[in-house]
């Protein structure tokens, strides 16, 4: 498999796939393709594991796209302005991420829900208690609104984060939250009583546009009509 990422703030990813090479997505994921590509649509694990996904903001349904010839070609776009993160996995190496991160990935990926098993983390950590986790081994891509910026946190190594700008971590990574220290500084600092702690070792990116802060800057031009 081969791929490449065109654009700037809408980009879309190129996925060449050889003879017998497959991909999977969500159930509505493919922008378009090209060559002998067969789809294949089902819940890929098992029911349980398809309303597991759903939870974490996918669809019930996947689709694997295989190539019947040398020269397939499958194009996926972001659902909003942001950036394509491919990530190669080792066997067993797992990335824990916001919900519907995930774009598509190869057939040995596993993706699945992952619940936040920290009360405080759930409640006040932006996304929720579920999130998703994907396991390799594979290549698999993420789609992230905004930029995205890497950090690669030592042992016991820490940065507070505003729990929205969490894209994803290693799952060696601990994920916990913390309240703002000083009664000025929660009510007035606009960053809101909780912010996040993510703890080393691992690497962890960070996005600069979450879409919850797109959408309340929107609701500011929109009107709506009454009949």
């Amino acid at each position: 498999m081969r791929y490449g990422i065109h654009g700037t703030v809408m980009q879309s990813l190129d996925v060449h796939l050889g003879r017998g090479e497959s991909i999977y997505t969500e159930s509505g994921g493919m922008a378009w393709m090209k060559g002998n590509v067969a789809m294949e649509t089902n819940t890929k694990g098992g029911l349980m594991k398809g309303l597991g996904r759903m939870l974490s903001g996918e669809s019930l349904f996947m689709t694997t796209y295989v190539s019947k010839d040398d020269d397939g070609l499958v194009v996926f776009t972001p659902e909003a302005p942001g950036k394509v993160v491919p990530v190669d996995l080792a066997a067993g190496q797992t990335l824990i991420c916001q919900k519907d991160a995930f774009m598509c990935a190869d057939s040995s990926v596993q993706l699945a829900m992952h619940m936040n098993k920290k009360l405080g983390a759930g409640l006040f950590g932006g996304e929720g208690f579920i999130l998703q986790k994907v396991t390799g081994p594979g290549t698999v891509f993420f789609e992230i609104p905004g930029e995205v910026r890497e950090y690669t946190l030592g042992a016991g190594e820490s940065m507070r984060i505003d729990p929205g700008h969490i894209a994803m971590f290693e799952s060696s990574v601990r994920y916990d939250i913390q309240r703002v220290k000083g009664l000025k500084n929660m009510f007035f600092a606009g960053e809101g009583l909780f912010l996040a702690t993510l703890t080393g070792p691992g690497k962890i990116w960070l996005q600069t546009m979450p879409l919850a802060n797109l959408a309340g800057k929107l609701m500011k031009y929109m009107t709506f009509k009454k009949d």
